[in-house]
């Protein structure tokens, strides 16, 4: 795919824009759930990890080497599988009150999808010898 680096830098810029975006409401407890402000809640930093592993695989997105693709789909394996965690943490019931799901949790794990997709799809000059 010719643009396939290009997507994913992208993607991967809109990753971190949504870890500092709304993830879940808590009604009860007046609580927002960001990636980075869980105040009220156990859940920790999940933004952290997720923007440390979206630096790099911006980085590995710019460097045109083998090493570095391979290096970039096992990064971003780990980053949907992060992705995926904070959104079955961030958004499951506890004590009977769900709370209210907001897009940027969605497009988190879209972004994630799309990141794993375009780091299957390098686009790698082919040299014959």
């Amino acid at each position: 795919m010719k643009h396939s680096q290009t997507i994913g830098i992208v993607a991967t810029l809109a990753l971190v824009v949504m870890c500092f975006l709304p993830w879940t409401y808590i009604a009860s407890q007046q609580l927002t759930i960001t990636g980075f402000h869980t105040t009220g809640t156990s859940f920790g930093r999940p933004g952290v990890l997720s923007v440390s592993m979206a630096v790099i695989l911006l980085v590995m997105f710019l460097v045109p080497a083998v090493w570095a693709k391979r290096t970039n789909l096992f990064i971003a394996a780990l980053n949907l599988a992060w992705s995926f965690r904070n959104y079955l943490l961030v958004s499951s019931c506890l004590m009977g009150e769900c709370p209210e799901k907001k897009p940027a949790l969605y497009a988190l794990v879209a972004l994630a999808i799309l990141i794993q997709i375009m780091t299957l799809l390098p686009r790698m000059e082919v040299t014959k010898k």
